[in-house]
């Protein structure tokens, strides 16, 4: 018996499970009569246009014919120009209007997308970042006490220690905090799985607009300033640890921003704040910047809910590891420097500007070339991955403002797991230009095994910037003293501490009146031979003039211990006879392990830096695990005109842009305005499900604004196809 159902052919692919016979013999007619439409311009189309010409020019030559007057035609042109130009702007009105009624879920999801390249929310972005609405209403709930203990902390806490770093600020108070009723916004969370089993990793994606208002007034000098409203956007990491078998469960929250968050905050009378003498050096960016950073890794904001617990180590951990960056050489920059007002065309005079977080490093530049060659090494501390990321920048070197010529990027995660990375990346915002890299990751460890190895290997590694390779970190954490010495005159100093190792010195924070300060902080030194090396410290009254105690250790001591660690008090010399102070110095080896390369270490990374560039948020390298279909977009080619001029008689072009379908989810591209030949580089993920007979819906448009898109063709790809390759590219 023969079913009436009819078999799919090679020209309409297998039927959905919705679609009629029928409809899909309909769309193949529609498709074919599109296809043999005669091209070109037709004959009438040629003659309409010329009529149009001669009515145009035919109220001229009568009004000469007549002798009307001149001016009288031109008052009537004017009058017709102005009547047809309202009648224009109300006919584009209606259809505005008729175009966002009728395509309401269309224009719904336009703006979706340009929400996804703002980043916010989250959830959009990335499968695997939740939604948390609970959250939301929690912490509105909440948010009252919490603006309670704010207000104890800057009453209490913060205003006493503002008074007493200056004495110009000796009469501060803060008359009026006001934490507002609008709560902090938490518009997606990531769990990480993958880290240490011992503590509970997460990523807020956080969202706050404020309507604080804080007040404050410095008595001395009849000033008075304070904030009304706080804008503050970005990826907060929350680090629960350590995890113990005792209520609460958690032993400390730890909070940090890995990227620079958005902040911007509304002054009231900040121009008397800053006519203070000691303020007065300031600007309100730069007290922007301060606060900014202050939230940005290396800096961390500890709670302690258990008591006993050593905060400096949490405050400042041991690092996940070092990137050795290899800078190497740069390919086909773009031209900056131009002769005779542009007319003959030169060179650049390159240069790289390399960040990790607030690690920051300038290459030297390379005088008129396109492909400098710099053979430079830097080494850089990396405090989280995934989430931390390497950004780079080139620029023209020039007399007066320096030419941008690219930048790219680099999620240290991917540096990792792959151990080392050597390969070729594509400067963005820039029409051309490659940067070549070789990085690689060292990781800590706690013992001196492969350190005569190390050593030995560092000897082969060069750099035209002198820097030598490091064998080795120490951390050390700086965490109190006691029985300090008093200042002349028997008054208490304010004492800071002076760290120096290899030549590199670093201060601490300076505590106030006291012959008993906790500074609990880290500091963290590159060593090139721990066996030839002393940790040198100075314990200084903050005038830096009266030294209240100092102390020396030899890094050999640290060599020594079973775990490269040495954490006790030390007697200080050149001080009181109960003058003492507590440090914790840990020794870590840099190991490359290099039996553990990847034999496809570089492969598919510039595809993982469009990626990067195309979504301003970068999702982390266990994003796109199983279960996952990344879209790549890469260019159209040889597309159809539909922006045409006179009538049709010209030829114009498009302004395309593409729309994905699949799994019940649709994206939509950036629009490339005038080209036929677009080049989008956009990157898309979305969750594959078990269901059969999918397909991935491929749709291109020319994007109007006075009229509807015009369509320009599409396209269907079987996932049954992709899933059996793998990997597609056509």
């Amino acid at each position: 018996m023969q079913s009436d159902k009819p078999e799919p052919t090679e020209a309409n692919g297998a039927e959905g499970p919705g679609t009629s016979g029928a409809e899909e013999k309909a769309l193949s007619k529609a498709i074919a009569a599109e296809a043999t439409k005669p091209k070109g311009i037709s004959a009438v189309a040629v003659l309409w246009t010329f009529g149009k010409c001669l009515s145009a020019l035919l109220p001229v030559y009568l009004a000469g014919y007549y002798r009307v007057s001149t001016s009288l035609l031109v008052c009537g042109m004017m009058v017709y120009t102005g009547w047809k130009h309202a009648r224009e702007a109300k006919e584009e009105r209606l259809r505005s209007a008729m175009q966002l009624l009728d395509n309401d879920e269309e224009y719904t999801s336009m703006k979706a997308s340009k929400s996804i390249r703002r980043d916010l929310p989250a959830w959009v972005n990335f499968p695997d970042v939740e939604k948390v609405e609970w959250l939301n209403k929690v912490l509105q709930q909440v948010w009252p006490f919490v603006g309670q203990y704010l207000e104890k902390l800057l009453i209490e806490t913060i205003a006493p220690s503002i008074r007493g770093s200056s004495a110009h600020l000796q009469t501060l108070s803060f008359t009026k905090v006001d934490m507002g009723d609008k709560a902090m916004k938490v518009v997606g969370i990531k769990a990480h799985t993958e880290n240490n089993k011992g503590q509970v990793l997460l990523d807020l994606y956080i969202s706050y607009v404020g309507n604080v208002e804080i007040n404050v007034e410095v008595k001395r000098y009849f000033c008075k300033a304070g904030v009304k409203g706080i804008q503050l956007h970005g990826m907060m990491r929350v680090i629960l640890e350590p995890l113990i078998g005792d209520v609460p469960i958690v032993g400390a929250v730890t909070m940090f921003f890995i990227r620079r968050p958005k902040l911007d905050i509304n002054w009231t009378g900040l121009t008397n704040l800053l006519d203070i003498p000691g303020l007065n050096v300031m600007s309100d960016s730069m007290i922007m910047d301060a606060i900014a950073s202050f939230l940005v890794l290396p800096n961390r904001l500890v709670v302690p809910l258990v008591p006993d617990l050593h905060v400096a180590q949490l405050r400042c951990p041991l690092p996940r590891g070092v990137v050795r960056i290899h800078l190497l050489e740069a390919q086909n920059l773009e031209a900056k420097d131009n002769y005779v007002k542009g007319v003959m065309a030169g060179l650049s005079d390159p240069y790289a500007i390399l960040r990790v977080g607030p690690q920051t490093f300038t290459s030297k530049h390379i005088d008129n070339t396109d492909c400098p060659k710099w053979g430079e090494m830097y080494e850089v501390i990396v405090h989280e991955v995934p989430g931390q990321e390497l950004e780079v920048e080139v620029y023209d070197k020039d007399t007066d403002k320096d030419d941008f010529l690219g930048r790219t990027k680099l999620d240290l995660g991917i540096v990792k797991k792959s151990i080392a990375v050597d390969d070729w990346f594509t400067l963005k915002d820039t029409s051309s230009g490659r940067v070549h890299f070789r990085l690689e990751w060292l990781a800590l460890q706690p013992n001196t095994e492969q350190l005569e190895q190390v050593l030995k290997r560092n000897e082969s590694v060069s750099s035209k910037n002198s820097n030598s390779p490091s064998s080795a970190i120490l951390v050390l954490y700086l965490d109190k003293a006691e029985a300090l010495p008093m200042k002349k005159g028997n008054k208490e100093p304010n004492p800071m501490v002076q760290i120096s190792v290899q030549g590199t010195t670093r201060d601490s924070k300076t505590c106030y009146t006291t012959i008993n300060p906790e500074w609990e902080e880290a500091f963290t030194f590159f060593i090139q031979d721990p066996r030839s090396q002393d940790i040198s410290i100075q314990v200084k009254d903050a005038d830096r003039v009266q030294t209240l105690g100092s102390l020396s250790i030899p890094l050999s001591r640290v060599l020594e211990t079973s775990h490269l660690s040495l954490d006790q008090w030390f007697q200080l010399e050149n001080s009181g006879t109960a003058s003492r102070i507590y440090i914790n110095a840990v020794l870590r080896v840099l190991w490359l392990d290099e039996d553990h390369i990847s034999a496809e270490v570089s492969s598919n990374l510039e595809a993982g830096f469009s990626k990067q560039l195309a979504k301003q948020a970068s999702p982390h390298p266990s994003f796109a695990t199983e279960g996952l279909l990344r879209i790549h977009l890469l260019a159209g080619q040889n597309l159809v005109p539909k922006d045409n001029l006179m009538g049709g008689m010209v030829k114009g072009k498009s302004d395309p842009y593409v729309k994905i379908n699949i799994g019940g989810e649709t994206f939509t591209s950036q629009v490339i305005k005038g080209n036929l030949n677009p080049t989008w580089n956009e990157m898309y993920e979305v969750i594959l499900t078990q269901l059969p007979g999918q397909e991935l819906h491929v749709e291109v448009f020319d994007k109007d604004m006075d009229m509807k898109d015009d369509f320009m063709g599409r396209l269907k790809i079987s996932l049954k196809d992709i899933i059996g390759s793998q990997y597609t590219d056509q």
